[in-house]
């Protein structure tokens, strides 16, 4: 685990702990109180405290366990855990309430039990509101800070005898003012307290549990998925978005999205896309992010991105792809690269499958011309004298610097280099243009340039140029 991490592990069980002491220095207290008084009230409040106790110690060993990284028995972590302790805690505050109920309409209605309220009593009830208040907001800080439903429980558990405390202590003075100014029917009081108490922890108590269960059940966080799913909808390179699901598991949630992306985008640019995904959902919630990338025709595309997209999904490499529209028939042409081991019989095999692919992009009449040309993957190496090339280079460049005058797009030509390769001499070469012109008009003139060069020198087999802006 990382610093980081490490140091989030040793606060939330610092905090933990600190509820386990708390809640043991309650129980004695109120167990006193219950001796002393014969409250149930107090009872109420004791037994409150008793199950917070154990709840207290349930929370300690779930962060323990929670904060485990995952493991081959475990590939989600341990979070969960730290949910089925919320649950546990909420089974515990049901069963004190229901206690306290039955123990109040038994007094209320059944049976007597002399109450001996004192100021000790309410000093100590005072005295045990002010440990509730210090481990609730304690608590509750360190719950925000990590997002720990486990410790969050314990906090609402501390919040709850923050105010049934309270409740107590006026319960008991009321019995107490019953017994000084011979007012009997606040006797009564205590019981109604208990009842106020019980109510108390029935509200909290059915609120948590019904985040846990949903927690436990995988039920998405309400509005968690609306906000993902706008937040990378937003994204450049996102179509749409198919479907978001999220679970949680503690204080990390998971994530799956399924996203349309455009079809002819490149395998490392979906792949830069489900990472900058990920780094955006993990910016709204701490997550584990999956993403499913479903390539998909975007609205109102091009015909050549369809053309190269069709290509794409038959593993094929194409490129001077050209169209005309001409009285009513589109005619397409376009570059072939296929494997340099080919035969021509299964050279024109893939040409006459891409062909078809093509023809089924519109209803109306296509035709296709496709030039085949191989794929190279072999690297070669010069086999001619470095002298004779490097006059040839020379007399190259010098005849590229006699057109600019006929070419008005050309600047000057540097950078020659001549090679002979298998028996073939190649040129290459750069030349600066003017960088305002369109890259169109700029290709055209490369192609005259190169037809140039090879018409001067007959030898050359092939020329190559590199164009760059005067600014560049």
């Amino acid at each position: 685990m990382t610093e980081r991490v490490v140091e989030e592990v040793k606060e939330k069980k610092r905090a933990a702990l600190l509820s386990v002491a708390s809640a043991l220095a309650l129980v004695s207290l109120k167990t006193f109180l219950v001796l002393r008084t014969g409250s149930l009230g107090v009872l109420s409040e004791a037994l409150h405290s008793g199950l917070d106790l154990v709840a207290a110690i349930i929370t300690f060993l779930s962060v323990r366990v929670s904060d485990q990284p995952a493991d081959e028995k475990h590939p989600y972590g341990h979070g969960k855990f730290e949910n089925f302790s919320a649950f546990v805690e909420t089974g515990l505050l049901l069963l004190t309430a229901l206690y306290i109920i039955y123990e109040a309409f038994s007094r209320l209605f059944f049976r007597s039990v002399h109450i001996e309220p004192s100021i000790t009593a309410i000093v100590i009830l005072f005295c045990a509101l002010g440990i509730d208040l210090t481990r609730a907001r304690a608590l509750s800080r360190v719950a925000r800070k990590f997002s720990s439903e486990a410790l969050e429980a314990d906090a609402l558990h501390f919040s709850t005898d923050v105010w049934s405390t309270i409740v107590v202590i006026a319960g008991v003075g009321l019995v107490w003012a019953g017994e000084t100014w011979n007012l009997p029917y606040l006797i009564y009081a205590d019981a109604l307290a208990a009842l106020a108490v019980a109510a108390v922890i029935l509200w909290v108590g059915s609120r948590l549990g019904r985040r846990t269960v949903d927690a436990l059940l995988d039920a998405a966080p309400e509005g968690l998925q609306q906000e993902i799913a706008r937040a990378i909808a937003r994204m450049d390179g996102v179509l749409d978005v198919d479907r978001i699901r999220v679970r949680r598991a503690g204080n990390r949630h998971f994530v799956d999205a399924t996203v349309s992306v455009p079809r002819t985008a490149s395998l490392e640019q979906v792949h830069a896309l489900s990472d900058a995904i990920e780094k955006r959902v993990g910016e709204i919630v701490p997550s584990d992010v999956m993403v499913h990338a479903e390539p998909r025709a975007p609205q109102g595309e091009h015909l050549f991105e369809a053309i190269r997209a069709v290509a794409q999904r038959m593993g094929l490499g194409i490129h001077d792809l050209s169209a005309l529209q001409q009285q009513g028939q589109l005619f397409v042409e376009l570059h072939l690269e296929v494997d340099e081991n080919l035969s021509l019989r299964e050279a024109h095999r893939q040409a006459t499958k891409l062909e078809e692919g093509i023809r089924e992009l519109r209803d109306g009449p296509i035709d296709v011309n496709i030039h085949i040309e191989p794929l190279g993957r072999h690297i070669a190496t010069p086999d001619a004298g470095a002298g004779e090339m490097k006059q040839l280079s020379r007399s190259v460049e010098e005849f590229l610097n006699s057109l600019p005058a006929e070419f008005d797009e050309l600047v000057n030509c540097h950078n020659v280099r001549t090679r002979q390769v298998e028996h073939h001499i190649l040129v290459s070469c750069h030349c600066t243009m003017k960088g305002a012109l369109a890259i169109t008009q700029i290709h055209d003139v490369l192609a005259t340039l190169e037809d140039r060069v090879k018409e001067r020198f007959p030898q050359i087999h092939r020329v190559t140029i590199h164009p760059e802006p005067v600014e560049g």
